[in-house]
């Protein structure tokens, strides 16, 4: 079982479906991007739940790059850019700190407290 993305005029992911593997050959049929294109008049790419290829398994909303031949999902924060990997990256780092768990503030531009590690339970607590 593969996975295709029906794409909108900007490359913008409108649908996923199942679909069939690209090894499958069925009625002549072997390119099964360029069937389901047709098919449906809408631009297709395969896209993988393992991210085995085109980076991250393509969800509505998320943008198609042809240069990078990857899906890129939506940014999670206004304020967050893509990096030259294709990932979302906060304006400040992540505190390298054991003892917390942070959650981004959009309000702030930065990361605050959300949880701190209780030695005694040996459990996160939200505060």
């Amino acid at each position: 079982m593969a996975h295709y993305a029906f794409l909108d005029e900007n490359n913008i992911v409108t649908e996923v479906i199942v679909g069939r593997n690209e090894w499958e050959v069925v009625d002549g049929i072997s390119d099964w991007e360029e069937h389901y294109s047709q098919f449906r008049g809408q631009r297709c790419k395969r896209t993988s739940y393992n991210g085995n290829y085109r980076k991250t398994f393509a969800r509505i909303g998320s943008r198609y790059d042809d240069a990078a031949d990857v899906f890129i999902l939506p940014s999670p924060f206004p304020s967050w850019e893509l990096n030259s990997d294709l990932d979302w990256v906060s304006p400040v780092a992540y505190p390298e700190d054991d003892q917390h768990l942070y959650d981004w503030s959009e309000e702030s531009r930065d990361w605050v407290v959300s949880h701190n590690w209780d030695e005694e339970k040996s459990e996160w607590i939200h505060i």
